[in-house]
């Protein structure tokens, strides 16, 4: 390994690593444009310059590769005279919009200007100006303030694997461009706001809204999906003002979708802020008391059999476990937390998680998707695919659709026959299976959606034990859910016990006159109108599918508003944290079940947080371990039977809409209007765009 001095410090690095990361272990400060650790290096913006003994000229600490007996010195005369020469040259056209510009306060040249440039101009021409470009509803671009760094062009070739950015022309004439006007196709585009230097790339729903000294920012995580992407929400006041990343290697990196980042806005649209009854045909609002008066009233009497309730994609373990708890005092079995009707085993903890681990995805060699398209069910996975694609030797195969996905794959089939056929070894990618030495599984949520969902998830786990994918050290057996909710009330053992029914049931018996109560825990993806006469209690955050049909409404609280354990497809639990306050008589979920249940007779045993989340941890002792991942012990699941030979579809038709806040959100309409409305291109085409066949 190499050993160099640095400012006299005498350091050994490995093999590869650059004078700037180098001196970023010693912790000293060396300014960058358009180096970003999780991009390519080009080594353009030249603010990096160091002085190196024997060297001609300074050079650029980004792109030079530490070499046995350097010597290195960054804090020379110099270097001070060749960082203000580069500042001076960055700043020769850049406008001065730092009054009224949306990245003040948060500019990397504005600080660095500051840090290292001049006191004053010496350039009194007049600066250039750019016309900004077309990217869609997400991104605003002002093209004048960009200084070249590439780092958005890297970007999107590199991480999003969406080449529609590019630079055309030369010296003070080089643009950005996405060459034919149009969005930028991707479904992390909203990252470019953060890779972005200055303030040349924006987010377009923030533009002008807010300053950053402004505002409150609360680290919690992101509900949207089942990655459990960090996240920093940032308030004024009660609103929610924006959504950054937060990193976390082992999760998100530190990129987030575009649905987290922007889906936001419908946090304050359709909301439920005070309960409803529903009296002679319409819902009035009511009190508190009223509206469990109105359930006490009709549950009154009424046998546990004929009570059931289905948990959503939103809730959090705490509510989960408080409506699990207070069913069994009502008598009921009938509980699920599947709003989608999904079949699978839960007789084994691994028959249901993301055993690897996302990060575990940069150990694979040969990874199978079976029914799922993780660019919309689950983006920073589908991300993480692509990174690990990009550092070579990594084969991918779909069973399903023939989506655009962001590397090359090959397209085994759309039906489970071609399942079939590789767990009998007759398939010719059997063979590059048998030769991996890790490969991995990714089973999607929409494969239990199947009336054979318990055989599928049976036949993958015998093509697992097959071909290597479980063995010691490595575990490449995994089910991508999409739902927040799902893997923490699987834990919780949110399901129907010993003679009660599942969501489906539920349904149908409500329908048939079976079942008088539903309990609804923000449940809006069900079919409400098959619930008959039963007579139903949705408890919610949003106006949605759920709060029409229901017979009494108990407002909620969104995943902003609360402090909550969610656990995500990993089966690792992470905290959301309560950045703003419930709208108007809206409670966190957990108290209204445990305020419920006083008035309805069967008082639940916990009045604090740390009292309920004692509990759970007595329930799965997984709740106990916040911020990791207890790994799951192999045992045999699913059911043995036939597999049908119909197609696998995947669960998200539309990225942009999944759940109620997204399904309320300005901008998330304006993004499916751009990219969802127009015209699908037949699968034929998807295969041809992968470049690969079956």
């Amino acid at each position: 390994m190499p050993k160099l001095t640095i400012d006299g410090i005498e350091i050994e690095v490995e093999p590869g690593t650059s004078i700037l990361q180098a001196c970023e272990q010693l912790g000293i400060e060396i300014p960058r444009f358009c180096y970003h650790e999780r991009l390519s290096v080009p080594a353009n913006c030249r603010m990096c310059l160091v002085e190196m003994e024997r060297a001609p000229k300074p050079v650029a600490a980004c792109a030079m590769p530490c070499g046995d007996g350097m010597v290195v010195k960054t804090n020379t005369e110099l270097v001070h005279k060749a960082r203000k020469g580069v500042m001076e040259f960055l700043l020769i056209n850049h406008p001065l919009d730092c009054p009224i510009c949306d990245q003040g306060g948060e500019c990397d040249l504005q600080d660095q200007a500051m840090a290292y440039g001049f006191d004053r101009g010496r350039y009194g021409e007049n600066k250039r100006a750019v016309q900004d470009k077309y990217m869609g509803p997400l991104i605003r671009t002002e093209m004048t303030r960009c200084i070249h760094c590439t780092r958005c062009i890297r970007f999107v070739n590199e991480i999003a694997g969406v080449p529609d950015l590019g630079a055309v022309n030369r010296g003070e004439h080089m643009e950005i461009t996405t060459f034919v006007e149009k969005a930028i196709g991707s479904e992390l585009s909203g990252n470019l706001a953060d890779v972005c230097p200055v303030g040349a790339l924006l987010s377009k729903p923030y533009a002008f809204t807010a300053r950053p000294w402004e505002l409150r920012k609360t680290e919690t995580v992101d509900v949207l999906d089942a990655v459990g992407s960090n996240i920093r929400v940032d308030t004024r006041g009660p609103e929610v003002m924006r959504v950054l990343p937060r990193v976390n290697e082992d999760v998100n990196e530190e990129w987030i979708a575009d649905k987290t980042r922007f889906a936001y806005d419908g946090l304050k649209r359709q909301r439920l802020d005070r309960p409803y009854v529903r009296k002679d045909g319409k819902l009035q609002p009511a009190t508190w008391a009223e509206a469990f008066q109105a359930i006490a009233a009709k549950v009154k009497g009424v046998p546990g059999n004929r009570i059931a309730a289905i948990a959503g994609d939103l809730a959090d373990t705490e509510s989960m476990l408080a409506l699990k708890e207070l069913m069994a005092g009502l008598g009921s079995a009938n509980i699920d937390c599947r709003q989608d009707g999904a079949l699978f085993d839960t007789s084994a903890r691994a028959g249901y998680l993301f055993n690897s681990g996302i990060a575990g995805i940069e150990r694979a060699d040969v990874i199978l998707l079976v029914g799922t398209n993780p660019r919309w069910e689950a983006t920073i996975v589908n991300a993480r695919i692509r990174k690990r694609y990009l550092m070579g030797g990594l084969k991918v195969a779909v069973v399903g659709e023939a989506r655009e996905l962001t590397y090359p794959y090959s397209h085994l089939g759309t039906g489970a026959g071609a399942l079939q056929q590789l767990v009998d070894g007759t398939h010719a990618f059997a063979d590059v299976l048998r030769g991996a030495k890790n490969p991995m599984v990714i089973l999607g949520a929409g494969a239990f959606r199947r009336k054979d969902g318990a055989a599928v998830q049976a036949a993958v786990r015998k093509l697992a034990e097959t071909f290597n994918v479980v063995q010691d050290g490595w575990n490449g057996f995994n089910v991508l859910h999409t739902a927040a909710s799902r893997v923490g009330g699987l834990d919780i053992g949110f399901l129907p016990g010993e003679g009660g029914r599942g969501t489906a049931g539920i349904v149908e018996g409500a329908g048939k006159g079976e079942i008088d109560v539903v309990y609804l825990l923000g449940a809006d993806e069900i079919d409400t109108a098959a619930l008959g006469n039963a007579f139903v209690v949705y408890q919610g955050h949003h106006g949605d599918k759920g709060a029409h049909r229901a017979d009494v409404i108990l407002p909620g609280a969104a995943y902003t508003e609360k402090n909550a354990l969610y656990v995500n497809t990993e089966g690792r639990p992470q905290q959301a944290r309560l950045a703003t306050f419930p709208p108007g008589e809206a409670r966190e979920d957990w108290k209204i079940l445990r305020a419920l249940s006083e008035q309805l007779g069967h008082k639940l045993p916990y009045d604090s947080l740390t009292q309920i989340r004692r509990r759970l941890a007595e329930v799965n002792p997984v709740f106990a371990a916040v911020g990791t991942v207890t790994p799951a012990p192999w045992a045999p699941f699913g059911v043995e039977g036939l597999v049908d030979d119909s197609p696998f579809f995947s669960s998200v038709a539309n990225y942009y809409m999944t759940d109620p806040i997204s399904r309320a959100s300005v901008t998330m309409a304006r993004c499916a209007e751009t990219f969802v409305k127009p015209a699908v291109k037949p699968a034929e085409s998807a295969q041809e765009r992968t470049g690969t066949h079956g």
